[in-house]
């Protein structure tokens, strides 16, 4: 398995261009929250109702997402992890509190965020990384975990 690092300078190399870069800073975090949504939104077959920590299709597609990001970067993952709590809880608070489903805000905004990410590309003239390698569809929100750490201060 390739290493944090290289696979991070492989997706900034697609992304330097200061429009595509906000671009993605706006548009990854908007298509993770739908992907955790969309997921959200099918019907499970178990009722979990009672159980401490909601098990659904979201949920269960997340733990071997988490365990990819910490086998990359325990340090990494933790704000990935952080993030992603955010991302559920949205989640929670939107399908409680929203006269429309779920599921249709969640496809309405993956749909936009793919729109912003495409005009991103082609302000940069660059292909999307995951045209490549699918790898970096899960390398977009660390590539942008990373670039708060390094704002911050922080080793991931």
């Amino acid at each position: 398995m390739a290493n944090l690092q290289a696979l991070l300078e492989e997706y900034g190399a697609s992304h330097g261009e200061p429009v595509n870069k906000l671009l993605h800073a706006v548009c990854v975090p908007i298509i993770v929250w739908a992907v955790v949504a969309l997921l959200w939104s099918i019907p499970f077959p178990v009722a979990t109702g009672d159980w401490p920590v909601p098990v659904n299709w979201a949920m269960l597609t997340l733990v071997p997402v988490m365990i990819w990001y910490f086998v990359l970067s325990p340090r990494l993952a933790v704000g990935v992890a952080l993030y992603l709590v955010f991302m559920i809880q949205l989640t929670v608070v939107l399908e409680h509190s929203t006269p429309r489903p779920l599921w249709q805000i969640a496809a309405a905004l993956f749909v936009l965020g793919w729109i912003g990410q495409f005009v991103g590309h082609l302000v940069e003239g660059k292909r999307p990384s995951f045209l490549t390698d699918l790898r970096f569809l899960l390398i977009g929100p660390a590539w942008l975990m990373a670039g708060l750490y390094r704002a911050a201060g922080l080793k991931y």
